[in-house]
């Protein structure tokens, strides 16, 4: 498995729906990116200047919204991820 350092979360996005409310099928360049998954792992979290470590907030299994355009795009065993930092995580779903 990925494990992420400092900062840094892995997340597995969620795919967006394909059809609009009319039922309009979209082609997959027309649809937005998507802005929503699961935290699949989380960094030890942000070491300060004077070597003290500040755990993050964000927990494995949280079901966040993220920065439209933040993140690195990753392949590993097959399935797709999204590699960012804590701050560009905006919210945690509950």
């Amino acid at each position: 498995m990925l494990k992420p350092l400092e900062d840094r979360v892995i997340i597995a996005v969620k795919d967006e729906e394909e059809q609009t409310v009319g039922g309009i099928v979209l082609a997959s360049n027309a649809k937005q990116k998507p802005q929503t998954g699961k935290v699949v792992a989380v960094g030890a979290g942000i070491l300060t200047n004077d070597g003290k470590r500040i755990p993050l907030d964000i927990k494995t299994d949280d079901e966040v919204i993220y920065d439209k355009y933040a993140g690195s795009e990753v392949e590993y065993a097959g399935q797709q991820y999204l590699v960012l930092h804590a701050k560009d995580v905006m919210a945690v779903i509950e």
